[in-house]
Order: C-alpha cells, then sequence, then structure tokens
C-alpha cells in the first residue's frame, strides 16, 4: 500500500521533517509548529462529547480535518481522521492497548490495510506511566514510527517540561503522509492522558 493510493488532506499540506507539539497547560488543546518556529496546525479535544473528538485548524483557523472516536469512551479503539472540505476519511489510528508498550496503527480507512506504526520505546518506561501516573506522568514518552514493513520513519519525542512538549522528526516520508503522523501525536497525548 503507498500513499499514492491515500486521500489527501485538501487544506493542507505538510512539507517539513520536523515539527514540535506543544499542549497548553489547561486542556487538551495542542499546536504543531515547523522547523522554523511557524504554527502549521492546531487541534484541541472537543469538551464534554459521548465521543472524543479533535477538530485541526491550519494557521489561519481554516479547519482542515477531524479525528474522532469511534466508540465511546475509547481508550483502546478507532480514531478515523476525516477531511473537514470533502468529509472524506483520510486514515484510521488505531490504538492496542497495552500496559508494556503504546502501539498506535495507522490504516486505510477503506481496505483497513496498516499503513504505519507508532510504537512507545522501553517496556519499563511505558510500565511506569500506565501504573504510577503522579511519577509517570513526568517522564517524557518516546515513540518510533515505522511503514507498513517495519522499516523506520521517523521518531516521536517527549521532553521533560511543565506543558507536554514532543520533537517529530519524520525521516522518510516516502510510504507514509505527515499529516496523520503530527495528528496522532496530538491525539496519543490526548488520549492517553500524558
Amino acid at each position: 500500500m503507498s500513499t499514492a493510493e491515500l486521500d489527501t488532506i485538501e487544506g493542507i499540506e505538510l512539507t517539513d521533517d520536523h515539527y514540535t507539539v506543544v499542549q497548553s497547560l489547561i486542556r487538551n488543546k495542542y499546536r504543531a509548529e515547523d522547523s522554523a518556529g511557524n504554527v502549521v496546525l492546531r487541534g484541541k479535544q472537543k469538551m464534554l462529547k459521548m465521543k472524543e473528538e479533535f477538530p485541526f485548524v491550519d494557521s489561519d483557523g481554516e479547519e482542515v480535518f477531524t479525528v474522532k472516536a469511534g466508540g465511546i469512551v475509547d481508550v483502546a479503539g478507532d480514531y478515523v481522521l476525516s477531511d473537514a472540505q470533502t468529509g472524506e476519511e483520510i486514515v484510521i489510528l488505531d490504538n492496542d492497548y497495552s500496559i508494556l508498550q503504546d502501539t498506535w496503527k495507522l490504516r486505510h480507512p477503506r481496505t483497513e490495510a496498516k499503513i504505519a506504526e507508532i510504537n512507545s520505546r522501553g517496556a519499563a518506561t511505558t510500565l511506569a506511566r500506565n501504573l504510577i501516573p503522579i511519577v509517570g506522568g513526568l517522564i517524557p514518552h518516546k515513540y518510533e514510527i515505522t511503514d507498513l514493513d517495519g522499516d523506520h520513519v521517523g521518531n516521536i519525542s517527549g521532553q521533560l517540561s511543565l506543558k507536554d512538549r514532543y520533537d517529530i522528526a519524520v525521516d522518510d516520508t516516502s510510504d507514509v503522509p505527515k499529516e496523520p503522523i503530527v495528528a496522532a501525536a496530538m491525539v496519543i497525548d490526548a488520549i492517553q492522558g500524558n
């Protein structure tokens, strides 16, 4: 499965290889900046919704895509990324919950074929984060992004700070689009309460 078979998001194209995602202090509200520090994407979790929902806007405030949970209180389930302009489903974020490793799969919305995988690195760190929330919440998360063949695509690395902050490095996007990777970093942080 190549990215040529995926629908693109009409309102945004992320062309940089490095992004920084920063969460606000108050709630699950995020911004993504390119390597020059320009805000390219903003997302926030809608409050008081039966199903979790995250609308994303570009730097001009125009809605570009939305991520919605497939079910109510869907900690280990599917989240669908849909284009705001066309309504088309672009990718499914699928969480395989485990206390030893956080695994998120990016799947094609129609064929459900795996496009990429985002895995936490370090079982001891993941276990501490899941079993000791106060201490675990202080430990920055690190993820590796791989394509459907298991080849390295990039990394998501948390930084120790008052606000959750993640650096995203995308080394090879020949098989994986950047937009779902950046969106996934924000959604993973919000869903897992990191």
